[in-house]
């Protein structure tokens, strides 16, 4: 088989053998060719980066509230931390009547113009944030809805036991949905449903009220009654 040599290339010195050619590197002690002055180097100037915000690490932001060195508006009209009015203020001058107290400056109102800020400790506001709604939510009447089930030939013991419990849960201040399902045929004679319905109403009429009123949905007959305000107050 045959090879092809190829030359030696530019700059660099070979010798030819039967297989092929081996180049030596040329000499590094030749001249480099010019590529000109370098370029004077010129140092980049620092971004302005904003103050650190020492509240960051602490902020809420689901609260959304501007704090301290968030507030960037040039001025602010400033509530001091007894609640009394300082008046139109310059906010680096606010800011530093803040951190002279120990406390911090929160945007209490951002769309006054000029927006609205007090002095305040900030953990202290939101803990007793927390604590209010905590508070709001435990005194806050949660009012559930009881389904009792019913049929047009519910015998009259069982209906009486239904009508027991209704009450129970009127008493406790829930509603009771009464849902009387019909079968089959029934469906084409639902008098005795609606009948049944008058009857559950006079026997709780003195601890409840109709809601809702009778309805047909599909094979359903539902209505619904809630607790008879008159009742709480006796």
């Amino acid at each position: 088989m045959a090879f092809k040599i190829n030359p030696p290339a530019t700059g660099a010195t070979g010798t030819t053998t039967g297989t092929g050619t081996i180049i030596q590197p040329a000499s590094n002690n030749g001249p480099r060719p010019s590529t000109g002055p370098k370029p004077a180097f010129t140092p980049r100037s620092p971004r302005p980066f904003p103050p650190r915000d020492r509240n960051f690490g602490n902020r809420d932001d689901k609260d959304g509230v501007r704090l301290n060195e968030r507030i960037r508006v040039p001025q602010v009209r400033l509530i001091d931390e007894k609640g009394e009015q300082v008046g139109i203020v310059e906010t680096r001058a606010a800011l530093q009547m803040a951190r002279d107290r120990g406390l911090d400056l929160m945007e209490v109102s951002p769309n006054a113009q000029p927006p609205v800020c007090k002095i305040c400790d900030y953990g202290k506001h939101k803990y007793e944030k927390k604590k209010k709604e905590h508070q709001a939510r435990k005194n806050q009447v949660v009012v559930k809805v009881k389904e009792v089930q019913l049929r047009p030939n519910t015998d009259q013991h069982d209906l009486d036991y239904k009508i027991k419990n209704s009450r129970e849960f009127l008493e406790e201040g829930d509603k009771v949905k009464f849902t009387i399902l019909f079968r089959g045929r029934e469906i084409a004679h639902t008098e005795p449903g609606f009948k049944l319905v008058a009857e559950v109403i006079e026997r709780l009429k003195d601890v409840g009220i109709v809601e809702a009123p009778a309805k047909l949905e599909g094979k359903k007959l539902i209505m619904i009654m809630a607790p008879n305000p008159a009742a709480k107050k006796k």
